[in-house]
């Protein structure tokens, strides 16, 4: 087997002369490719003669060096011995590969708002698909109760209820806080004082109390009940559940609409509670109003019905967050990115959708409880 040579380049009176070996092999020696690749690079633009007949042996990585410190062309003076003619006829025939150009699409304002009503029914359609399979498994559920997911529903009742007291309370308390300080300021300035009472009373049991509870669970476990969909997606939990013939209606999505159907009334009650107690330290503060006389006249200036709608709204909110947070976590895709994305979608329209629900509940019982 013949020893590889050195391979060398030379620049003598304009004439670039090639000795030595230009194979894979000996251009991986030591600094041969460095020093070449430099050597060409300094001979970029120049005209100069090339002379490779003093090439002792080459293959396809030594002529493609050659070739592109040429520019992908023969050059017009060129020694080239008759064995070294196919490595660079190869080289020649092949030419430059130009990639498929794509197509820009330019969407205007109308196809992008196209594209959003497209998205909107989209999901609509999947979400009246998710109620009817909801409706079918609670008529399979109240055929056969004892053979439903009770475990799953008291384990969601336990998380998006019971885990929520704490933060529900804090910031209702603040919010009563708050809310009864403003009041006051402004009341006391028309002589409205005890009027206070009735604000509070209204604001609180009928609107805020409800709303805020929502938010707050939208964001809290709306969120956990998309992320842990999405996971279980990624892991292919999902998909072997099917394989084992485990319905993802019946064991996953009732039990988390029926649990938060179950749990946001009495967190609404426990919100509009400690609102309510916020607000009334704060009157006694601010108004000098005693809790005997805020206690005695709140039954008088908010009227049952009002406690019924709270109520209701707490029930309709809780299977609104459980099913768009459903809805989100399984239309999640076997990726980190998709989860992140999924997650962030859920929560926000969990929201959007118990506001819009809070301004249908408002404009249907427009004249009741007043």
């Amino acid at each position: 087997m013949p020893i590889a040579q050195e391979p060398t380049l030379t620049l003598n009176a304009g004439a670039v002369t090639a000795t030595g070996t230009w194979q894979v092999h000996a251009l991986a020696q030591g600094k041969a490719m460095a020093s070449i690749t430099a050597f060409l690079a300094a001979l970029k633009d120049r005209q100069v003669t090339w002379d490779l007949a003093a090439v002792h042996s080459m293959d396809h990585i030594g002529a493609q060096l050659f070739w592109n410190a040429w520019g992908k062309r023969r050059p017009a003076q060129l020694q080239l011995p008759p064995e070294l003619e196919e490595f660079f006829n190869r080289l020649e025939s092949t030419g430059t590969i130009e990639l498929p150009r794509t197509r820009q699409h330019r969407l205007t304002l109308v196809m992008k708002l196209g594209f959003a009503v497209m998205l909107f029914f989209e999901h609509l359609t999947g979400l009246l698909r998710l109620i009817g399979e909801l409706v079918l498994d609670i008529g399979r559920f109240l055929r056969r109760p004892m053979r439903g997911p009770w475990k799953e529903i008291s384990a969601n009742i336990y998380h998006a209820g019971f885990q929520a007291l704490g933060i529900t309370a804090l910031v209702g308390f603040l919010i009563g806080v708050v809310f009864s300080f403003l009041s006051a300021q402004q009341l006391r300035n028309f002589g409205g004082d005890i009027f206070l009472v009735n604000l509070l009373g209204m604001s609180i049991i009928r609107e805020l109390g409800p709303l805020l509870a929502a938010i707050l669970v939208a964001g809290r476990s709306g969120s956990s009940i998309t992320a842990q969909l999405g996971v279980m997606r990624v892991t292919e939990e999902l998909d072997a559940m099917l394989v084992m013939g485990i319905s993802h209606g019946f064991r996953l999505i009732m039990p988390k609409v029926l649990a938060l159907a179950i749990a946001m009334p009495l967190l609404v009650i426990w919100t509009d509670t400690i609102a309510l107690l916020g607000g009334m330290l704060s009157a006694q503060v601010e108004l000098n109003l005693s809790p005997q006389y805020f206690l005695m006249k709140l039954p008088e200036a908010v009227p049952l019905a009002n406690y019924m709608i709270g109520i209701g709204k707490g029930v309709v909110f809780g299977m609104l967050i459980a099913l768009v947070s459903c809805h989100f976590g399984l239309r999640i895709k076997p990726n980190t990115e998709s989860l992140g994305r999924g997650t962030t979608t859920s929560v926000v329209t969990a929201i959007t959708a118990v506001i819009l629900a809070d301004a249908v509940f408002a404009i249907i019982f427009s004249g009741v409880g007043f």
